[in-house]
């Protein structure tokens, strides 16, 4: 019985560590597309090549949206107001990319334990009486917000929007 456990274990690890070599080969390989088209989306804390590639793959082009607001309807992090007895408050929206609002919330997350600002934020949300999840849901339009701007400025440097042909 220990034998079968063991051996388990030991073939559990090695496939753990061939999907760790497979990652880092789709990264790197994700890098190389990705850094041209979004350097400014790189620069930002919590956004790694594979969130920066998801987020430029489900936003399509950034300049379809007209504003930083129509582009947080499109990812559902622009706020839905909630009225409950004397108090307006606002939820998070069910609506738009599902894909692109995980990306945003990796951000999110990553921000909210190793960005200074984003703490702090979240710190003073939490001093005025918001929840943990009403904070959270302020962070992520305000990381939405910044998202669009860097993908803009990407898309400055990038004038001709990408095609399929041009990855091939």
């Amino acid at each position: 019985m220990d034998g079968t456990l063991a051996r388990l274990a030991r073939g559990l690890v090695e496939r753990c560590r061939q999907l760790s070599i497979e990652i880092a080969a789709i990264d790197k390989e994700l890098e190389v597309l990705v850094g041209p088209l979004a350097p400014a989306l790189l620069e930002l804390c919590g956004c790694a090549t594979i969130t920066a590639a998801k987020i430029v793959g489900e936003t399509a082009d950034v300049r379809r949206f007209r504003s930083r607001h129509a582009y947080a309807r499109h990812n559902g992090t622009a706020p839905l107001p909630v009225w409950s007895g004397n108090r307006v408050r606002h939820r998070l929206s069910r609506a738009g990319n599902r894909q692109l609002n995980a990306a945003i919330h990796r951000v999110a997350i990553t921000q909210a334990h190793y960005h200074r600002d984003a703490r702090a934020f979240l710190e003073r949300r939490r001093a005025a009486g918001d929840t943990k999840a009403e904070s959270l849901r302020a962070l992520k339009r305000r990381r939405s917000d910044v998202i669009y701007r860097a993908l803009l400025l990407d898309a400055e440097l990038n004038p001709a929007p990408p095609t399929v042909l041009d990855a091939a």
